[in-house]
Formats: C-alpha cells, sequence, structure tokens
C-alpha cells in the first residue's frame, strides 16, 4: 500500500466535496468556501474520477447523494473535523519560550553570562529576559517570572530566596598592587568608584553605609561615579578606582581574577538586607519549560550561594 497515493490529491476537492454533500447544492457551497459554482462542480468531478466512483446524483434543480457518496460524506466529514480539531489546538499551544523580568544588574552580571549552560542543556527552550529596575506586578505583564532584588517583605507571597548579598569593596589585581592596600586606611585613600545616586535609591550600597557598617569615618575622596552598576564594575576592572563589590553576583569576575577583594576576610564583607527572589506566575507554574529553567535557576543560584563566604575568606 502506498500511503500517498491511496489519498486524494488536494485536500481542497475534500472540502468541496463535503460543503456540497452537507448543503446538497454546489452553488451555496461555492459561496460558503468563497469559489464559483463550476469550481466546486469541478473539485467534486475530479474526485469522483480518482475514487472510480459516483458520489452525487445530479438531477434537475437537486442534488443527491448516492449510497457510497453518503458513507463517503460521513467519513470525510468526520475526518476535516478532527483536522480542524486538531489545527486549533496546535495554534492554541503556546510557544514553550520562557519570560522573565529582573534587574539590570543582576541580568548582565549573574543571569546573562549563566544562559549560555542553560541553552546548551535544554536547546528547545528559548529564554525571554526583560531588565530594568522596575519592580513588575506579574498580572501585569507578559511574563513568567520575576527576580526580584528587595527585603524579604516586598518580596511578594509565594516568594523564594535564591540568595543573599555580601558587599565588600573590590579592585583590579594590579591597582591594589600599585597602592599597596593593606589596611583600612589604606583603601580610603584609594579612588572610590560611587553610584551617582542622587533620589539615594540605592543609599545601602554606598560608601558612606559600608563604612557605618565598618564602624569607621566616612571617606573625603571620591572618585568616578556611574548611574549604573555595571558600568562602575567596568570602571573597577579597567583600574579606575575601588567599588563595593556584590558578592556573589561578581563571583565570575573575581573567579577570572579581573577583580579581586580589596581587604580580603568576613569582617570586611557587610551583609546586605536585601537578597535575589524568584517568582513565578500562577498560570506558568504548570508549564514545563518554565519548571525546568525554575530547577536550572536555583541550582545554580545554590552553588553561588555557596561559594559566597568562603570567597571573603581568601587573600589576594
Amino acid at each position: 500500500m502506498n500511503p500517498t497515493r491511496d489519498l486524494p490529491v488536494s485536500l481542497d476537492l475534500l472540502r468541496g466535496f463535503e460543503a456540497a454533500a452537507r448543503l446538497l447544492s454546489f452553488t451555496t457551497a461555492a459561496q460558503e468556501l468563497f469559489l464559483t459554482q463550476s469550481a466546486v462542480s469541478r473539485q467534486v468531478q475530479q474526485l469522483e474520477e480518482q475514487l472510480g466512483v459516483k458520489l452525487f446524483e445530479r438531477r434537475t434543480r437537486a442534488l443527491v447523494l448516492t449510497e457510497a457518496g453518503e458513507r463517503y460524506y460521513r467519513d470525510v466529514a468526520r475526518a476535516l473535523a478532527n483536522l480542524r480539531e486538531a489545527t486549533a489546538a496546535v495554534r492554541a499551544r503556546p510557544e514553550p519560550v520562557v519570560r522573565l523580568t529582573t534587574t539590570v544588574t543582576f541580568a548582565s552580571l549573574w543571569l546573562v553570562p549563566r544562559l549560555a549552560d542553560f541553552q546548551a542543556r535544554h536547546a528547545g527552550i528559548p529564554v525571554h529576559c526583560v531588565a530594568d529596575d522596575a519592580l513588575r506586578e506579574l498580572d501585569r505583564v507578559p511574563a513568567d517570572m520575576a527576580i526580584r532584588y528587595c527585603p524579604a517583605a516586598m518580596a511578594g507571597p509565594g516568594a523564594v530566596r535564591l540568595f543573599g548579598e555580601l558587599v565588600t569593596p573590590v579592585a583590579s589585581p594590579l591597582l591594589l598592587k600599585k597602592g599597596r592596600v593593606r589596611t583600612m586606611d589604606d583603601l580610603l585613600a584609594m579612588p572610590l568608584l560611587d553610584r551617582d545616586d542622587p533620589k539615594g535609591a540605592g543609599s545601602w550600597l554606598s560608601w558612606k553605609a559600608w563604612c557605618a557598617a565598618m564602624e569607621v569615618a566616612p571617606p573625603r575622596r571620591r572618585g568616578l561615579s556611574f548611574s549604573h552598576y555595571d558600568q562602575m564594575m567596568q570602571a573597577a576592572i579597567a583600574g579606575q578606582g575601588v567599588a563595593l563589590g556584590r558578592i556573589p553576583l561578581i563571583n565570575d569576575l573575581l573567579e577570572d581574577r579581573r577583580l579581586a577583594l580589596a581587604l580580603p576576610g568576613e569582617r570586611h564583607a557587610w551583609p546586605s538586607d536585601r537578597a535575589y527572589w524568584l517568582v513565578v506566575a500562577a498560570g506558568a507554574a504548570r508549564r514545563n519549560e518554565v519548571k525546568v529553567f525554575t530547577d536550572w535557576l536555583t541550582a545554580e543560584a545554590s552553588r553561588s550561594s555557596k561559594s559566597a563566604g568562603s570567597r571573603t575568606r581568601r587573600t589576594r
């Protein structure tokens, strides 16, 4: 049996026949299918020739199905209905993409460098990341999940803590070697990179806040300031000054020695009152691709969290 030759050449022939058999009129079927009456008539004639069976009795002002036509109509109508249902189901099925919203800093320093690993493991699951510093409500944006940087009280119901944050001074290894930074006084005498934060939105990440936590006088000398944290990290890598590093966000920069701890030791690492929280939209949690990405994300976060404490104890 040849599966191809055992079927009519065109689905259009079956659609024309089904409409004509259901309506018992070539003219009305043609109107429904946006064809001419002669086109539908030719479709039915071509189908009859392929089947070698007469499907209609063509009478004056009347169209009547033959016995074979009646049987064939029932089967074709059922088959076309199944095709319509299958097509609608495929069209309604959402694309297996994971959409998330998060902060610019988290995306650029932590998430994006790791997405290549996720894609290597799960090439069939695209990830769409929208990064800005607004706290987005998932019921108001087209996103499956949000990764929020905030205190626990602002994380929202059902939020899963990915990891906390330690704030400690970092700089390029070459700058630290040249400046011979060994003590707090040495550190505060260096050019200090800071956030340009006129509204105080990130005041907990300022040198003033860090010095208060270390119980030392705030620095008088400042260096460059930046509107975005990732810009400040690039300046630190370039040796333009000392910045407040956020561990584990900058783990990769420390690992490959683009940055180093300016004053190693736990006592110089200030635990922030903020953390990174994962919130998954209720409607998205049941989707397989969202579960796969969530499992991968929490595993990566766990590895980062475990390395954070040991990293602050290392020496240059």
